[in-house]
């Protein structure tokens, strides 16, 4: 483990000496996952959107993020610092070795499943790749399910370990957008959506079973941006789609407005500016994207969209229409892993029939 804070391309590299390995996660709530897996401290797509910077797991070590990369404010600093967990991968097979796997966290909706990474990606570099080798590696060899987000087309270099874990693992990559412009201009860093979705179909076509996050889609998406996007998802065979709308809160929503602003997306700004001022503007446009997903993916025989509403949304409903977003809420997603099934009947409810608008239902 190299302990040398250093640049590389305007990144400030070091060592995270946090000694945690696998947190329990609330992301059982989205029926992602029980546990999470971070391989680094920061990530180097610097993400407008990203909530992580407010969690807990940066917002309550700004001192050790000072002495060991020079942060100064972790929101506003983001993209810019990245600490590596070198030895992750032989304190968790420690880890596994020594512990019941009883006492893990098993949820209906997470499933016991352990994501990478839910605070970086984990194949942003070469350097994380090798540590994700690692961490995947002994996932399986205890037959733990794990599910793999990353935006790196890098992740193909790890082929073979995934067609040898067979359904004990799911790969995904974010593709909120095809339109790379608008995409680069709020995750700066990261690669364009294309290239995610060729790694992905590389992936499905040796035989890994695929996700997509459809998440945070962007206010001036239409039923044509949908259509476009599902069909090219239910390319990649059948695939389950976790999609959830942009939310206006926090530091990192006032940073997206100023991203699409400074990149000349003066609609998406005017949007994101009136949600922000409007929560029932919100409300309304994250009910109408919702349904408009749902009703466009019932073209797509296999597709799967699996959607999230956030729970000021629900609490902004009232009657049917709340005991829909509720069930959509508490809904388990259809995939199947080698050593879990859903305990609980996986449909989503459509919020409206055809035909239907939100607005009647509101």
């Amino acid at each position: 483990m190299d302990t040398e804070s250093a640049n590389q391309s305007d990144i400030r590299v070091n060592t995270d000496p946090t000694k945690s390995v696998m947190s329990e996660s609330h992301l059982h709530t989205k029926s992602l996952c029980d546990h999470v897996i971070n391989v680094a401290t920061g990530c180097r797509h610097g993400c407008e959107f990203c909530y992580v910077p407010t969690t807990p797991a940066i917002d309550n070590r700004d001192e050790m993020l000072a002495d060991q990369a020079d942060v100064d404010d972790p929101q506003a600093d983001w993209g810019s610092y990245l600490l590596y967990r070198d030895d992750l991968p032989e304190r968790l097979g420690r880890i596994l070795e020594d512990r019941d796997p009883s006492d893990r966290k098993h949820t209906d909706r997470g499933r016991g499943i352990v994501m990478l990474s839910s605070g970086t990606d984990c194949y942003q570099d070469r350097r994380t790749a090798q540590i994700t080798r690692g961490v995947v590696t002994e996932l399986v060899t205890h037959d733990i399910p794990a599910r793999i987000l990353t935006r790196s087309p890098a992740v193909v270099r790890d082929i073979d370990l995934f067609q040898e874990a067979g359904d004990c693992i799911t790969v995904g990559s974010s593709i909120p957008s095809f339109e790379a412009p608008l995409v680069s201009a709020i995750e700066p860093n990261a690669p364009p959506p294309m290239k995610r979705w060729e790694a992905l179909d590389r992936l499905q076509q040796a035989g890994v079973p695929v996700f997509v996050s459809l998440s945070p889609t962007y206010p001036t998406m239409d039923e044509d941006d949908f259509h476009e996007l599902l069909s090219y998802f239910r390319a990649l065979g059948e695939t389950i789609v976790f999609h959830e709308p942009i939310n206006p809160r926090g530091a990192n929503f006032q940073q997206c407005l100023e991203a699409a602003t400074d990149a000349g997306y003066d609609d998406v700004a005017a949007e994101l500016q009136r949600m922000r001022d409007d929560r029932q503007y919100w409300a309304e446009y994250a009910l109408e994207q919702l349904n408009t997903v749902q009703q466009v993916a019932k073209r797509f025989n296999g597709l799967q969209v699996h959607s999230w509403p956030d729970n000021e949304l629900i609490r902004s409903t009232s009657g049917q229409l709340r005991s829909k977003l509720t069930a959509m809420q508490q809904a388990v997603s259809a995939e199947s892993f080698a050593t879990t099934e859903p305990d609980t009947p996986p449909k989503q409810p459509v919020l409206a029939e055809s035909g239907e608008t939100v607005q009647q239902l509101m």
